[in-house]
């Protein structure tokens, strides 16, 4: 029951992508919030995020994913981009602290363009995942602070450098994959 339902649902997002595949282009966002108070950053959820019961991942809402019968609460996508955010905040934070540069506020905010048709299978040639990300920062120092340029350039660079996320997805790291199953047999019987 449940593969006819997400057929079901997913069926007309297919045709639209195929007839008007400029629909299928979307751009997920995240942000977070810095202050002096410490070395964090808050993110700011979206109301996906907020009304999730359980922070359980499925699909998006262009591949279908609107409905918790057959589907998660929250797209991995967005929760990418927030894991990006956080920690590129983190460590904007870390080094500010190290370097001595004081930072009254701030905010951290990631963008990511999808392309559904890859994702849904429409068309073999589309990208499957980010075709591109944004990540960008705006600061405010504490009042009377002054940091020359190139002290604010090399917080940058350093924060580029020492995010984990931000190098994982730059540097594609070495990956394996395995799926393993067995099933129940009638006679009680497990098979691998």
């Amino acid at each position: 029951m449940a593969s006819q339902t997400l057929r079901a649902k997913q069926a007309p997002l297919k045709d639209s992508y195929r007839n008007n595949p400029s629909s299928a282009l979307v751009t997920l966002s995240s942000s977070g919030t810095l202050d002096s108070s410490s070395i964090i950053c808050k993110l700011s959820t979206g109301k996906a995020v907020k009304d999730a019961q359980s922070k359980i991942a499925g699909l998006h809402q262009n591949a279908g994913g609107d409905d918790p019968t057959i589907s998660g609460e929250l797209c991995s996508g967005d929760m990418l981009l927030e894991a990006l955010v956080a920690c590129a905040g983190v460590t904007l934070k870390a080094v500010a602290t190290a370097m001595d540069i004081p930072i009254h506020s701030g905010t951290v905010h990631a963008e990511g363009d999808l392309d559904f048709r890859g994702t849904m299978g429409v068309d073999r040639d589309a990208p499957v995942g980010f075709t591109a990300i944004r990540l960008g920062f705006e600061l405010q120092l504490e009042k009377g602070a002054e940091v020359p340029d190139e002290k604010v350039e090399k917080l940058g660079k350093l924060t580029e450098r020492y995010c984990v996320v931000l190098q994982t997805i730059a540097n594609k790291p070495k990956l394996s994959v395995s799926l393993r199953g067995s099933a129940e047999t009638e006679d009680g019987i497990d098979r691998g």
